[in-house]
């Protein structure tokens, strides 16, 4: 653009100063600053819708920018928060942990081990509570004689479920 501007002001001087005589010359000299002329307003017409682009993308980025910045303070709350619910569950599984340890220290060895099979071909879960007739493990009500079975044998007798395998505990909410 400023070359334009440049070319037709020398053009311009060219013409006032009376150096072209030429009638010819001094039709195709103003010819050629009009043609300039209308050049450079198209020009900047150009440059004035870039500068509206150029604008409104500003303003898009800087309102991208707000956004960018809304979703990373969230991302930094919700990291705190399962962080510190991490933290949470991590001292709940030391302390079921050493519970646990008491306990399995009770606990007869063979029982133990027959548990701890149990439990890795369970998915997890070895034992069950029995309540209400059915195994809290796969949910299946025993049928009268599984409970019969259940409530012939001893306190310190192990009964298993006949559906899952795992052992059933007895308490007494059991109604057994």
């Amino acid at each position: 653009m400023d070359q334009v501007r440049q070319r037709a002001a020398r053009d311009q001087k060219r013409l006032d100063s009376g150096a072209v005589t030429s009638p010819k010359d001094l039709e195709n000299l103003q010819s050629e600053i009009a043609s300039l002329a209308r050049r450079q307003g198209a020009l900047e017409d150009v440059v004035l819708e870039i500068m509206e682009r150029r604008e409104s993308a500003q303003a898009r980025a800087a309102e991208l920018t707000g956004q960018v910045a809304a979703v990373e303070a969230k991302t930094v709350d919700a990291t705190a928060r399962r962080d510190a619910a991490t933290e949470g569950l991590d001292a709940e599984i030391a302390t079921a942990t050493k519970e646990r340890e008491v306990v399995a220290g009770s606990i007869p060895a063979d029982l133990l081990k027959l548990y701890e099979k149990l439990r890795t071909q369970q998915g997890g879960v070895g034992a069950a509570r029995l309540y209400q007739r059915r195994c809290e493990g796969c949910r299946l009500e025993l049928n009268i004689t599984e409970i019969n079975e259940v409530k012939a044998a001893k306190p310190d007798e192990v009964v298993r479920c006949e559906n899952c395998r795992r052992i059933l505990v007895r308490t007494p909410e059991s109604g057994l």
